[in-house]
């Protein structure tokens, strides 16, 4: 789409109007949460705004002390969701070797060994009412690749985004971050 300037009052906003762009939307900016270390058995991102449609979770060499799959969990007002979720996590090694596991307390990331370290992007994304997308591409020790996919939805507005265990074990090393915008 052309941009159109006219004499000095800058912008048309006609143009503006027809790629969907309103005053509220540009007021809402991307947003990077503090980044916090991977350590116990969930870490916690609070506060995220009603208007947002896109999050992005950012794992940075995470890993565990046991071999459970780790994932991420998102909740509103009612709290965070345990349950319902469709989701299937693979990974794949160098040699065509490819393992793959399913969960419906989480969106899976694979992580599957106490010696293995995740880093990758979770994409989140509102489809509409509050039905969520995920996406996960990443990589896991130095041969593998892993991706995921599923959906979610959730009672409620979402308010949080939960990286978890999934279970007893807890977070060994790494760091996560999230990124929402509208």
């Amino acid at each position: 789409m052309a941009l159109n300037l006219s004499g000095t009052t800058g912008i048309v906003t006609g143009n503006i109007a027809d790629a969907n762009v309103t005053p509220g939307k540009l007021s809402q900016p991307m947003t990077l949460m503090t980044s916090q270390n991977a350590t116990g058995g969930v870490v916690d991102f609070l506060g995220i705004p009603s208007w947002v449609n896109r999050i992005t979770v950012v794992l940075v060499q995470v890993g565990t002390n046991g071999a459970t799959n780790f994932g991420i969990q998102i909740g509103g007002s009612g709290g965070v969701e345990t349950t319902n979720y469709i989701s299937t996590s693979i990974t794949t090694d160098s040699g065509g070797g490819s393992a793959g596991t399913s969960g419906s307390d989480a969106f899976i990331c694979f992580s599957g060994n106490s010696g293995y370290r995740s880093s990758g992007l979770v994409t989140i994304v509102r489809s509409g009412g509050f039905t969520w997308i995920y996406a996960y591409n990443g990589k896991l020790n130095t041969t593998n690749i892993v991706s995921g996919a599923g959906a979610i939805a959730l009672p409620s507005a979402l308010t949080t985004v939960r990286l978890t265990t999934r279970g007893a074990d807890t977070f060994s090393t790494g760091a996560v971050s999230v990124l929402y915008e509208g």
